[in-house]
């Protein structure tokens, strides 16, 4: 539903959220303050009663926001080392093959040529919308079934052929684990709760009683600003593929052209 907030820069979606919780919370100061200040009466303590259950509140809210921040970045970072161990064990096939004996060397190496330029310019553009198109492992496939076809003659091609093979496994691996992760993302029921709960970790501020109206709008604008960019933070590292955080084939592109130049 929100996957549009990846398509702007990380300025405006950091201002964009800041500026909805700020808003947020003194269109809530502005408006109910008057009735709230009404409703808990002169009781001389209410601040502290009010500042004691936020100080509770924070700490659940807090120590959720804090772990789900931590479980974000650290999927980031799986899927940012998977990728980089695709491209460390493609890279290896591509040395591996090229120890082969021609015509089979050339065939092995415009095959996995293709397969870059396939995933720079094809794959990696559609994982930034959400999709997993099939040519990478039709690709795949079909370097696959010439190199198990490949016959060894000499003692050397079949030490080259089982690493080879044991390259292309782990490959196949970190591949796989690649497309899983594209449209993998923070359950939905999750950032409801994240929502709703920075929404009342918000509307607290409004309890207080604090004489002078200006020093209560610039608290409550700190504390608003800094959800903000907690909220910001973690919807930018989600899906670890789309928007300006994201994880880019850089590597693949290193790879391409430090390696695989036709000669």
């Amino acid at each position: 539903m929100f996957y549009w907030i990846y398509d702007i820069s990380n300025g405006y979606l950091a201002g964009l959220v800041c500026l909805v919780c700020l808003g947020y919370t003194w269109l809530g100061l502005l408006v109910l303050r008057p009735w709230i200040r009404k409703w808990l009466g002169p009781e001389p303590g209410e601040n502290e009663f009010v500042s004691y259950f936020l100080s509770s509140y924070g700490v659940f809210y807090g120590l959720m926001l804090g772990l789900v921040a931590v479980a974000t970045y650290q999927d980031y970072r799986d899927v940012d080392s998977s990728v980089a161990r695709e491209v460390s064990s493609l890279a290896a096939i591509y040395r591996d093959v090229s120890s082969y004996p021609e015509p089979v060397r050339s065939n092995y190496q415009n095959h996995i040529r293709e397969y870059v330029r396939y995933v720079i310019e094809e794959e990696w553009p559609a994982h930034q919308r959400g999709i997993i198109p099939a040519g990478g492992t039709t690709r795949i496939t079909n370097f696959q079934l010439d190199l198990f076809a490949f016959q060894p003659k000499t003692k050397a091609e079949e030490i080259v052929h089982v690493e080879a093979i044991r390259q292309f496994n782990v490959f196949i691996e970190a591949q796989s684990a690649r497309l899983q992760s594209v449209t993998t993302g923070l359950p939905e029921i999750l950032w409801y709760v994240v929502a709703i709960g920075a929404a009342l970790n918000l509307a607290l501020i409004w309890m207080f009683s604090i004489n002078r109206f200006s020093v209560h709008l610039v608290l409550s604008g700190i504390l608003s600003v800094f959800v903000g960019l907690m909220l910001f933070f973690i919807a930018s590292m989600d899906n670890p593929f789309r928007g300006a955080v994201s994880i880019t084939p850089e590597a693949y592109q290193m790879v391409q052209k430090r390696l695989m130049i036709p000669q």
